[in-house]
């Protein structure tokens, strides 16, 4: 085969051309959770079908999860509930749980990659709109909505149209303070958050392939909030080394053999795009949005635009909306900004890595008065892994509070969330109207490293300072 990554995937999964320019697509790997598949098992059910494939099926349970107390049942009935839906769909059908009692549990996007499911040339599906996250790896993945959970559950496959390809080239080197979740804001802002429409993304560069795998995994996770269908990072040694002795990772020599076929399904050097945008990485800027999608996003020296100069992220209305909602004014400086809350956790940015810049930040000083601060392990795994290391110490000494692992305060389907009109400094993902729980809630996205910063100041404030 030759041609994209994406072509390559594609053509392997595809089982046959459907009469309406769609592919029937084989899907390798399906991950669940409990929010989009009680619905998904109920159909199947109702229409007399089995799990087809219950061994390429794995669950967890992350966006309802408490993390201040995981003691079952839960506090929240209904979290409780949705919990044991899942547990009775898994046993009844066969399909490994990742439940809270295996130690092995945390948000969906974090633990895929973490036990080595995730591998390059799959395709992945999952009912969360940030699957495009396993990308990073080398695969090609896409969130679905329930009733495509069940087609999947009952049969393996997806019916879905092939996206054009868009390669986005970062040349040059990222600065110090400057992370992949900058470099993915300003690709959103640049673009814009319907930029990625019938395109799946193929990030490249010198820039890109600097990033250390948890990094890329930042980036490829904020692609649907640029558009795009999903968007992947060819595999390397870096791919390589990462997955070698992970759980579900290939053994010994079968391990190098997939590593022969892993490589051969890179981008072909002459391979033909959609498009291709080309950028220069060393000049990005520590990156903080001012409004109500993560398009409007500005660099930490830069004032929040006029509506008519808000650029490629919607209409002068839409930003004149952001502005009342956000109760900013135009022409105001982001830096500065007084924050009530500090979130560093979520699907986007809450692997070791992140804590580990974080924590260089946080080292030896103490939360700002009136703060409330929060650090969130992605996993299970990952929280014991960076308590053996002493992270925790470092963050609770400075005044964080230490959850367990969930999707906690990103989207707020749990106890942690927003109260009135607080501005929130967070490394998630979104920063939609009431994302973090509360109606009028406020978040500002950020790298983990400037919500760091902006807990110790109470303020949005510049990390390189720190660094």
């Amino acid at each position: 085969m030759s041609g994209t990554l994406l072509d390559k995937v594609w053509k392997a999964h595809e089982v046959r051309a459907l009469p309406d320019g769609r592919s029937q697509l084989f899907i390798g790997l399906h991950l669940i959770h409990e929010v989009t598949s009680p619905q998904a098992f109920s159909m199947l059910k109702k229409d007399g079908y089995k799990v087809a494939f219950p061994k390429r099926t794995f669950a967890t349970a992350d966006h309802i999860i408490p993390t201040k107390n995981q003691k079952r049942p839960f506090s929240d009935a209904v979290s409780e509930q949705m919990y044991a839906e899942l547990e009775k769909n898994c046993k009844e059908n066969g399909i490994q749980f990742f439940g809270i009692e295996s130690g092995k549990n945390g948000i969906v996007h974090v633990i895929g990659p973490e036990l080595g499911l995730t591998q390059p040339g799959m395709t992945i599906a999952c009912g969360d709109s940030h699957t495009a996250t396993h990308g990073a790896l080398g695969a090609v993945a896409f969130g679905i909505g329930t009733s495509q959970v069940r087609d999947i559950l009952a049969s393996g496959c997806i019916a879905m149209k092939k996206p054009g390809v868009r390669k986005i080239e970062v040349s040059g080197k990222l600065q110090k303070g400057v992370y992949s979740k900058d470099l993915i804001l300003k690709i959103i802002r640049d673009l814009g958050v319907n930029g990625g429409i019938g395109y799946a993304y193929e990030y490249a560069g010198e820039a890109v392939s600097a990033l250390g795998i948890e990094e890329r995994l930042s980036i490829c996770n904020m692609t649907i909030e640029g558009g795009a269908r999903c968007g992947y990072v060819n595999p390397d040694e870096k791919t390589f080394e990462y997955l070698k002795g992970r759980e579900f990772a290939p053994k010994g020599e079968a391990f190098e053999n997939a590593k022969e076929y892993w490589k051969g399904i890179a981008s072909d050097a002459n391979a033909k795009f959609d498009d291709v945008h080309k950028m220069n990485g060393s000049t990005i800027k520590p990156m903080v949005t001012w409004g109500i999608n993560p398009g409007q996003a500005i660099a930490i020296d830069e004032n929040v635009p006029q509506p008519m100069d808000a650029g490629n992220v919607g209409d002068a209305a839409t930003a004149k909306d952001a502005l009342e909602y956000m109760g900013f004014e135009a022409g105001q400086p982001i830096d500065g900004v007084k924050i009530d809350v500090a979130f560093i956790g979520s699907c986007t940015n809450g692997r070791i890595t992140d804590f580990r810049e974080a924590a260089k930040v946080v080292k030896g000083k103490k939360v700002a008065k009136g703060v409330t601060a929060l650090a969130v392990a992605g996993s299970a795994t990952m929280k014991i892994q960076m308590e053996k290391g002493g992270l925790d110490k470092i963050f609770k000494d400075a005044g964080f509070e230490w959850r367990s692992a969930g999707c906690s305060m990103c989207l707020a389907m749990n106890e942690d969330k927003l109260v009135g009109r607080q501005m929130s400094a967070s490394s998630s993902n979104r920063n939609f109207k009431g994302r973090q729980g509360s109606p009028t809630g406020r978040t500002l996205l950020m790298s983990p490293a400037m919500v760091a910063a902006a807990a110790i100041e109470g303020k949005v404030t510049d990390v390189r300072k720190y660094l």
